[in-house]
């Protein structure tokens, strides 16, 4: 995880997750930018179109909450709180 946070360019992770984070961050920093040719190696890479659109859902999804919070000025939880969501998703997932 720290690999992919410092730099998932060259963090040691399967080419199907790379073409991920390259999608969520274009999403995210340059969304305008995004075509059917940064998708692409998502697909060469075994996603399904559905994985496609759950990755594209969640990260609109991450990126309109996060928005919402940097303008209101939300309250954020301590790590803790964090912590306990994180294994409830490993478990349950986002559905």
């Amino acid at each position: 995880m720290d690999a992919v946070l410092a730099d998932w360019r060259s963090a040691p992770i399967d080419a199907r997750l790379k073409a991920a984070c390259h999608v969520v961050e274009t999403l995210t920093l340059d969304p305008e930018s995004l075509t059917p040719a940064d998708l692409a190696p998502l697909r060469a890479a075994g996603a399904t179109g559905e994985a496609i659109e759950d990755l594209v859902h969640v990260c609109a999804i991450f990126n309109m909450y996060d928005r919402l919070a940097d303008a209101l000025g939300f309250d954020l939880p301590g790590s803790e709180a964090f912590d306990r969501l994180a294994s409830v998703l490993l478990i349950r997932g986002y559905r």
